[in-house]
């Protein structure tokens, strides 16, 4: 399989003719982004139960919602605001999985009632949102705004009980304080995928439980999210040398 190529610029993976333009022309054969399925398939399934009502956003051409279809997981909705992607996928599993439900829909702004799903699952997904930021440490208030606009609607659209399964490379000192928010209404806890020994990339599942409190050492992070950030350090003071020392100035390194 041919290696996708990167775009000009990042902020074009936040753009739907970005997705649009590469979908016509792959298809929907199965790309998967920080792997697939199996690779944390245990961490998953101990969150999951046959029964659940599962959403997976911005899914792609990943076999993510197929491979759960075929785990015993058959109710699985699955949504991405490009339409080439969604046309693709319709017509990929049409023949032999029809009941896996499709929908072109941004994740900024759910069409969904409130408490329709047991599980919502993302795997690299809100991480475009961030592919713009130059700091980790001090992420802008653009991005924070539309990363706590995507956590609310996932929250609306989760029942009481319910978890969201966010999968990511971004380490927990980076991505918990924006989950750690009050007002999203659950607790927060990751567990770490992969092997750095082996030279892969840790990556993290978070698991935030709808009707849980969250940890106050969570809480804390999550009020400092918006916190505005320190003031930058004063320049260093010019060092003066007397005439004794000027001869240092004419060293020849």
């Amino acid at each position: 399989m041919e290696r996708r190529r990167a775009p000009p610029a990042n902020r074009q993976y936040g753009q739907r003719r970005f997705w649009d333009e590469l979908y016509r022309r792959e298809g929907a054969e199965p790309r998967e982004w920080l792997g697939a399925l199996s690779r944390f398939l245990p961490q998953l399934e101990a969150e999951l139960r046959p029964g659940d009502r599962i959403l997976v956003l911005g899914c792609g051409t990943s076999a993510l919602s197929y491979d759960l279809h075929e785990l015993g997981y058959p109710d699985v909705t699955s949504i991405d605001f490009s339409p080439a992607c969604v046309a693709a996928m319709r017509t990929r599993y049409a023949q032999h999985c029809p009941n896996l439900r499709w929908a072109v829909m941004d994740v900024r702004a759910l069409t969904f009632p409130d408490a329709t799903f047991d599980v919502v699952l993302e795997k690299g997904t809100l991480d475009v949102f961030m592919v713009e930021e130059t700091d980790p440490w001090n992420v802008s208030p653009q991005a924070t705004a539309t990363m706590q606009r995507v956590l609310a609607e996932v929250s609306r659209v989760l029942r009481p009980g319910g978890c969201f399964i966010s999968i990511t490379f971004a380490q927990p000192h980076f991505r918990k304080p924006h989950y750690a928010q009050e007002a999203f209404g659950w607790s927060l806890r990751h567990v770490t995928c992969g092997d750095g020994d082996t030279g892969t990339f840790h990556y993290y599942l978070y698991i935030m439980r709808k009707g849980q409190p969250l940890d106050p050492a969570d809480l804390a992070l999550g009020h400092r999210l918006h916190q505005p950030p320190p003031p930058p350090a004063p320049p260093p003071t010019p060092v003066s040398l007397d005439d004794s020392e000027d001869y240092l100035f004419a060293i020849q390194l």
